[in-house]
């Protein structure tokens, strides 16, 4: 049986964050729902090269094992993507592409465009790409329904050149796009849905008393939005956040997803 009531002394967390775990952790059904980027795993130049860190994972596979307990991947990545970065097994639900790809307990649930859709894709590749083939070290990541226009290697100049030619470039061709801006990457897609929306959607799938959400950028406000008073959000590194705790980056949530798991662990058994 796991020692609940004393924190591991590896945790280093701040102690009103420890309450607040231990407090999530008694709910009849949990679900922890997490980032990728910045959140398990650290920023890196090459996206595919992204790994969660080792304590994250171990904590998440722990978690995955647990009863009453579901666990989801939220990202902006394209689903294809996040499953080859994260490795996780089949029972982990995943949300890609800012909640346009779903990958529940059925594998049915993926997108599908409409032929109207389809050509505006179309029409955005050939702006996007016309801005990223013309600046330095900028490139662009295909989505099922968009494009990420990546400038995490370009000079500070040539990213905010990117940013502004590809706003207007993209508005002056279609209406009605998405667009949001993250950590050296601004996203175009056909289709609005955003974090929250996953994550509300997970909240009814998975039948949640109580939500844990992890976010390191902005798109990710959309999901601390999205949470109620029950629920707990951790925001990962600077920046305005409506999350309610705050850790320095991914080691630190590795710490508080290992102490979720040790107190979690405990509780259900007594369930």
């Amino acid at each position: 049986m796991v020692d609940v009531d004393t924190p591991p002394p590896f945790s280093r967390l701040p102690e009103p964050l420890v309450g607040a775990l231990r407090e999530i952790t008694r709910t009849k059904q949990l679900l922890v729902a997490l980032d990728f980027d910045g959140t398990l795993a650290p920023e890196v130049d090459d996206p595919e090269r992204a790994r969660a860190l080792p304590e994250a994972r171990a904590a998440v596979l722990r978690l995955l094992e647990m009863p009453h307990t579901r666990v989801a991947l939220v990202s902006g990545r394209s689903l294809a993507s996040l499953e080859r970065v994260s490795q996780l097994p089949d029972n982990a639900l995943l949300i890609g592409s800012h909640g346009i790809e779903i990958r529940l307990d059925d594998p049915d649930d993926i997108i599908g465009l409409d032929a109207a859709e389809l050509d505006r894709v179309e029409k955005l590749k050939e702006v996007l790409n016309e801005v990223a083939e013309s600046i330095d070290q900028v490139w662009l990541e295909e989505k099922p329904a968009g494009f990420a226009l990546h400038t995490r290697l370009a000079t500070e100049h040539n990213s905010r050149v990117a940013h502004l030619v590809a706003r207007s470039e993209a508005a002056a061709e279609l209406d009605n796009l998405t667009v949001r801006g993250g950590k050296n990457v601004l996203e175009f897609s056909v289709r609005s849905t955003t974090k929250g929306e996953a994550i509300e959607h997970l909240r009814a799938y998975t039948g949640a008393t109580a939500v844990f959400f992890a976010g390191d950028d902005v798109t990710d406000e959309d999901g601390f939005a999205a949470l109620n008073a029950d629920d707990l959000g951790l925001k990962a590194g600077e920046g305005t956040t409506l999350a309610n705790h705050r850790v320095k980056g991914p080691a630190e949530v590795a710490r508080a997803l290992a102490l979720l798991a040790d107190l979690r662990e405990g509780d259900v058994h007594e369930q």
